[in-house]
């Protein structure tokens, strides 16, 4: 259910209030139009005038649509994470960005909201660079593949209840080194006056962060903020227009467009990221090949790999509520206008599964915790794949990480359709992907490499039934499913 009821009357005013803030013109003078046709107002979702199934519909819109000048793309006087710089940016730079003309251009496989191939790779604090760069060396940012946000309502919400316990559980131990374990998965902390000083997994704040390979992002709200300002040059007014505190101003970006993205335009993509589909099951038809399946997802398990890629985490509450408290100022946290809406219940299918003891299940092969991946450089046969950027180890640039510690644990629950694979994209199969597991996933690389071929086959195919399903269907399929 949601907490948005609609009335009748609200249904038949919805579509002048579509509009309520009528396009702007284009600032070029261009007889050109935006492709925005106007902004949803954060007040009319928050009094519920505007359907769930309407805000979804709208947020995909935007998540397809193709952004233009008269819209307000480009950003010729910001940088990427919003400095003030000289107007003379590129409108587009592969490198610095924009670099995208819509979000779809990006996640699309094998549909929109999915993950994206090594060709749509992003390069990750290129966009703070003043002036812009054009080279792509790790000397000058990290080389990153797109990930695809099918069941990222369910990862948001995962991360905010680890989030409130982790934080809980800190306030009530005694001062020192501890171990604070949320949904089956330990944190090593130091802790003082209630607060961790020192941290291991997480960030000191103690804030699950499960968006962006290396966990940097809080929600999909904060992470959509920032992707359509480094990606598009389309600047939210939550983060610019309305937070002077910050130097921020309307057109900061000086395109001559005001108010690009309304917060209640950032409410309805973040609600359609967050109503996809999870992903689900591709079963073989054969019996046999079933049962090889079958023997491959113990062996998972047998070698250690389900130690991070948990096969499934509980949520205690099945309701999704935009926005999130904690968002921090410039990214919209006004819980007394949320929308709330049952991850169980509503949005596209398949759906996550009521939990038989309420709640719901989670199975994302993940357990929202960063690792070190390396081995150390003097280590025999050191396998250091995930060690090649060089600007991993300044953390201020990357909210405060410790040089260390470089992913978060992929999700692995659409893995079956989402290659290539590791952090570059530069990976065309799973076994490649496994492969390069050092640091603390070198005892299970080592065990999967020393299986026999049969046993590798069979962990390899039962990751591949792990996939983003068509819309609208069941949580598992046969490979015969029409």
């Amino acid at each position: 259910m949601h907490s948005n009821r609609i009335s009748l009357c609200a249904l038949l005013l919805w579509p002048a209030m579509a509009a309520a803030h009528e396009p702007h013109e284009c600032p070029q003078g261009f007889p050109d139009t935006p492709v925005m046709s106007g902004h949803l107002e954060q007040t009319n979702i928050a009094d519920g005038l505007v359907p769930f199934e309407t805000l979804v519909d709208r947020g995909r819109e935007l998540f397809v649509a193709k952004f233009n000048t008269c819209d307000g793309q480009g950003r010729p006087a910001t940088t990427g994470t919003g400095e003030k710089r000289v107007p003379d940016a590129p409108s587009f730079l592969r490198t610095s960005a924009p670099d995208a003309n819509a979000c779809a251009g990006c996640h699309n496989e094998p549909r929109p909201g999915g993950a994206g191939e090594f060709v749509v790779n992003v390069f990750v604090l290129a966009q703070a660079r003043d002036p812009v760069t054009e080279s792509v060396s790790s000397e000058f940012s990290n080389d990153r593949n797109t990930l695809g946000m099918f069941g990222s309502g369910a990862i948001d919400m995962l991360a905010r209840e680890m989030t409130a316990d982790l934080q809980a559980q800190a306030t009530e131990l005694p001062d020192g080194d501890r171990v604070l374990t949320t949904k089956g998965v330990d944190f090593e902390v130091t802790l003082a006056g209630g607060e961790a000083v020192a941290s291991r997994g997480v960030d000191k704040d103690l804030v699950v962060k499960p968006f962006h390979q290396a966990g940097v992002s809080r929600s999909i709200r904060e992470f959509t903020v920032n992707a359509f300002n480094h990606h598009h040059g389309m600047q939210a007014e939550e983060r610019f227009d309305l937070n002077p505190g910050k130097g921020f101003a309307p057109d900061f970006d000086e395109d001559g467009v005001r108010r690009e993205l309304s917060v209640g335009d950032i409410t309805a993509v973040t609600l359609f990221q967050a109503a996809l589909g999870v992903p689900g099951r591709v079963l073989p038809a054969d019996p046999r090949k079933r049962a090889e399946v079958e023997r491959g997802e113990r062996l998972f398990a047998d070698i250690g790999c389900a130690s991070c890629h948990l096969p499934e985490m509980r949520l205690e509450s099945r309701m999704y509520t935009e926005p999130y408290a904690l968002n921090l100022v410039g990214t919209f946290s006004d819980t007394a206008q949320s929308v709330t809406f049952d991850l169980t219940r509503d949005g596209e299918k398949p759906r996550l599964e009521q939990a038989p003891r309420g709640g719901a299940t989670v199975r994302a092969y993940t357990d929202l915790k960063r690792h070190n991946l390396c081995d150390p450089p003097d280590t025999a046969n050191a396998i250091r794949f995930f060690c090649n950027e060089e600007l991993a180890q300044h953390r201020s640039s990357q909210d405060g990480r410790p040089g260390t510690e470089f992913f978060i644990t992929r999700k692995l629950w659409d893995i079956g359709n989402s290659a290539p694979y590791g952090h570059r994209g530069d990976l065309t199969t799973i076994t490649e992907a496994i492969l390069v597991h050092g640091g603390e996933g070198r005892a299970s690389r080592d065990a999967f490499d020393e299986l026999p071929h049969e046993d590798r086959a069979a962990i390899v195919n039962f990751l591949k039934t792990l996939q983003v399903l068509p819309a609208g269907s069941p949580r598992e399929l046969t490979e015969a499913w029409r």
